[in-house]
């Protein structure tokens, strides 16, 4: 379906002219009647009392324009630096971006990071440069300065100027021949231009005069092309606020399909109707039965969904680039009780997840991360007056995170009295800027999707924290390998006490990096004091290019740490005497240039913070107990997912026998009457009298019980046979076992779990040799191993392969050996290895044998 509809963003550096735009385009489109000024607190964008007060936008708002059958969703975003988490959320859902810059004041610093936000986004993107009536500067000096962005500004103002005809035409080389032939560039190649990115127009005007808006606008709206939106249903969450009467509003970009009123709209984890749809412009809004693709509308009645999260088709959004750097503490009146309001204050977080609100059980305070001192000034405003308390903002620091250096795996197991979990994960660490990432790599074979659907919510339901002063844990990959539940004693809550002791466990043994926030900064001095520069920003642990000269100015570019900048642009403008210039761009995270000091500092006790235990929960004698999270590689019930890190356990061998027809009457009832010897007499022969001794003579038990799934998902050959056919993998485990029990003399007995079988008997047959039992519903291969080995167990030679510890505990109590399925898969080697060279002596003497018998020259 076709629609003329346009979501256009208007971002600024603060004070650049931006709302003053937006009235001035509400106004020329008949949205307003008068043209609010931002001085007069009258604007229809900035309503919200704490804007006007300050004359600054603080709160994303929207206002819907028609003009010339096109419908446009403007959205207003802050400008200022603090608040330019809701100014990155906001570009989620832009179709364009229209950046504002004063003519007065140039490009800013922040405009650079705005810049660098689009760039990552990869919106299609227009300039304004307003307030073109203050401005002291010719166009073209701006136009250079513009260029320092991208060389592909280009003044649109006049579309048919030859000289912007040219400077299109250059930007793409199919444009470019076409234009050196007709003189002229498409309006279809302009539309794709600017959709790649390939072309950022420029316009130039007075919002506040409304001098060149509606040229800008008409100038725009020719560089759209239609949109066929999809029919299927899509949408992606980017605002959150509640209305005066405490009504949640989602806020929502409608990407695909329509929506009505009393929808049921399906996500995980249910489902919700739709009580109302609303289209806004500033305070005021519209009530709607139908909203179709392209539109921007506010939902009441979903309680659900998140900021950045999609519906319908639509992905959730990626982490975001811009997060806080500072923590401060919430100092609370006498009287109010921290852990009473922080479920208040988390209506706030859905608003604005940046906030980062947390309780710190360790100091026992509130904690909050914010973007600056702005930022916590109106956060104080805003809980007094929803809430009526009046909190103090304590002093800032820096806030860290922590990674590791290499991979890992982490074990959590859980086992209190009737409970049962156990969880293995791979902590592998991620590139910068990754945060965190879950995934399984586990066979639903080894253990059912709910449960492995249950861990991954529970590894994405909590911020996890490092082991070196607590900090959030950040840039690492967790992959559920292994795990194990119990039939009757497993619950929900086992697997989340066994998940999070997992994640803590492998970050116990890992390499752990301290990370800080850096700053990417462009420092203009004079050339006299670029020493003094250089100087200062070594002893901030800082890193830098060579100096540039710009002609008196030299120019300095490099990354420092956060931590070590407060207050250093006003040192610069100090020794500078006003003529040097400071510009902070957020960089990201990397390892923190003080990072002892501020371990030691902090004194943080990873095994002392009881909420992120690294430790494990085991049972034994009917009752619970808690192992050590460096002992736990030597209780756990399944194997490293690594490398093998327990060799079997000798068992002392016991004297008490039973005797030949009580071990009869013990197979023939598991698997009926012998019908046949299991092996045939050898034959003698010449070869077998002449051989040396055929092979040297080893120990082996004369029983061998084998857990079929646990060798089959334990041997990488067999594993990954089985995840293309599970029966080949079988098939192909029962002619080892046939040719090892054959070789070796031993009576082999294969079981495997056919427990999930809907009304199974189970089944017992001989395969070449060897019996195969599978067990019959409900009967796990673990119980039938443990009553076979326990009725057949006082003779001395039964040998139980298998890696599962259950197994081998109850192996160990009925008298008989173990042995995992890792060394068992090395005897087996041997064996063949073995069989092999017996093969070619055999050989060997057979060719010499008819040898003799040849007459000569035959």
């Amino acid at each position: 379906m076709e629609q003329q509809k346009r979501c256009l963003g208007l971002l600024a550096h603060v004070d650049a002219g931006k709302t003053t735009l937006a009235e001035a385009l509400m106004y020329g489109t008949g949205a307003l009647r008068t043209p609010g000024r931002v001085d007069h607190g009258d604007t229809a964008l900035d309503y919200d009392p704490m804007e006007r007060e300050r004359g600054i936008t603080i709160f994303a708002s929207q206002a819907v324009l028609h003009h010339k059958g096109w419908e446009l969703t403007l959205l207003d975003t802050p400008g200022h630096v603090d608040f330019s988490a809701e100014t990155e959320r906001i570009l989620q859902v832009l179709d364009c971006a229209v950046l504002v810059i004063s003519a007065a004041d140039g490009i800013q610093a922040h405009t650079h990071t705005l810049w660098h936000l689009l760039e990552h986004y990869r919106i299609p993107t227009v300039i304004f440069v307003t307030k073109m009536d203050l401005a002291r500067r010719e166009r073209a000096d701006l136009m250079a300065e513009l260029k320092t962005l991208s060389d592909r500004c280009i003044d649109l103002t006049d579309p048919e100027d030859p000289q912007a005809l040219e400077e299109l035409a250059m930007g793409r080389e199919s444009v470019l021949e076409r234009y050196l032939e007709t003189g002229a560039v498409a309006p279809e190649d302009r539309c794709e231009m600017l959709r790649a990115r390939e072309l950022f127009p420029c316009w130039f005007g007075s919002g506040l005069k409304q001098q060149g808006t509606m040229d800008f606008l008409e100038g725009l709206l020719r560089l759209f092309a239609p949109i066929s939106w999809p029919e299927a249903f899509g949408a992606r969450v980017f605002k959150i606020t509640h209305d005066a009467q405490g009504n949640r509003l989602t806020h929502i970009k409608l990407t695909g399909g329509a929506l009505e009123v009393r929808q049921t709209l399906h996500f995980e984890p249910g489902e919700e109707k739709i009580t109302q749809l609303r289209s806004y412009t500033g305070a005021r809004f519209t009530a709607l039965d139908r909203v179709e693709a392209g539109s921007v509308c506010a939902v009441v009645g979903l309680s659900t969904p998140e900021n950045g999260q999609g519906l319908g088709f639509e992905a959730c959004a990626a982490a975001p680039v811009l997060e806080p750097v500072m923590n401060y503490r919430l100092i609370l009146p006498t009287g109010v009780d921290p852990l009473q309001l922080l479920p208040k204050l988390t209506r706030l977080q859905a608003e604005d997840p940046q906030l980062h609100l947390r309780w710190n059980p360790r100091l026992q305070q509130l904690e909050v991360g914010l973007m600056g001192r702005v930022q916590a000034e109106i956060l104080k405003a805003m809980i007094l007056d929803r809430f009526g308390v009046r909190v103090e903002i304590g002093e800032g620091r820096v806030l860290y995170k922590e990674t590791i250096q290499s991979t890992v795996e982490g074990v959590g197991h859980y086992e209190p009295l009737r409970h049962y979990a156990e969880v293995h994960l791979l902590l592998e660490p991620l590139p910068r800027g990754s945060g965190l990432v879950f995934a399984s790599s586990l066979s639903e074979d080894r253990l059912d999707r709910n449960w492995q659907r249950l861990i991954l919510t529970h590894l994405e339901e909590k911020q996890h924290l490092g082991v070196l002063i607590g900090a959030p844990l950040t840039d690492v990959k967790l992959t559920l390998a292994a795990g194990r539940a119990h039939q009757k004693h497993t619950e929900g809550g086992d697997f989340r006490q066994a998940t999070y002791r997992a994640v803590r466990q492998g970050l116990m043994q890992a390499e752990s990096i301290l990370l800080e926030p850096w700053y990417r900064f462009r420092l203009e001095v004079p050339t006299e004091t670029i020493g003094r520069a250089i100087t200062d920003i070594r002893a901030r642990s800082g890193s830098f290019e060579s100096p540039v000269d710009l002609g008196g100015i030299s120019l300095l570019e490099g990354s420092v740490p956060v931590s070590a900048m407060n207050e250093y642009a006003a040192e610069v403008a100090a020794y500078t005497r006003g003529r040097g210039h400071l510009r902070l761009e957020p960089g990201g995270y990397a390892p923190c240039h003080n990072a002892p000091q501020v371990i030691e500092a902090v004194a943080y006790d990873p095994q002392a913070d009881l909420d992120n235990s690294p430790d494990s929960v085991f049972c034994a004698h009917g009752a619970g107990f808690v192992v050590p999270w460096n002992q736990v590689s030597a209780h756990m019930h399944l194997e490293s997912v690594l490398a093998p890190r327990r060799e079997p356990v000798s068992v002392p061998k016991r004297r008490v026998r039973i005797d030949e027809k009580e071990l009869q009457a013990i197979l023939e009832r598991e698997f009926g009457p012998i019908r046949r010897p299991q092996y045939s007499p050898v034959k003698a022969s010449p070869i077998q009298e002449t051989a040396p001794a055929a092979l040297p003579q080893r120990p082996q038990s004369r029983y061998l019980v084998v857990d079929g799934y646990n060798v089959i998902f334990a041997w990488p050959d067999l594993a990954e046979l089985a995840k293309a056919d599970l029966d080949q993998a079988r098939i192909r485990l029962m002619d080892i076992l046939s040719n090892y029990s054959a070789f070796t003399h031993t009576e082999t007995i294969l079981v495997l779990d056919a427990y999930k079988v809907k009304g199974g008997t189970g089944q017992r047959f001989d395969y070449h040799g060897i019996r195969v039992v599978y067990t019959k519903e409900n009967e796990t291969g673990d119980a039938y191993i443990e009553r076979f080995v326990h009725d057949i167990g006082k003779n001395e030679q039964v040998r139980v392969v298998t890696s599962d510890a259950l197994i081998q505990v109850s192996a160990l109590r009925s008298g008989v050996l173990r042995m995992s399925a890792a060394e068992f898969g090395r005897q087996i080697d041997e064996i063949y290895g073995d069989i092999d060279r017996y093969l070619a002596t055999l050989h060997r003497q057979r060719m010499g044998s008819v040898g003799e018998n040849l007459l000569p020259g035959e």
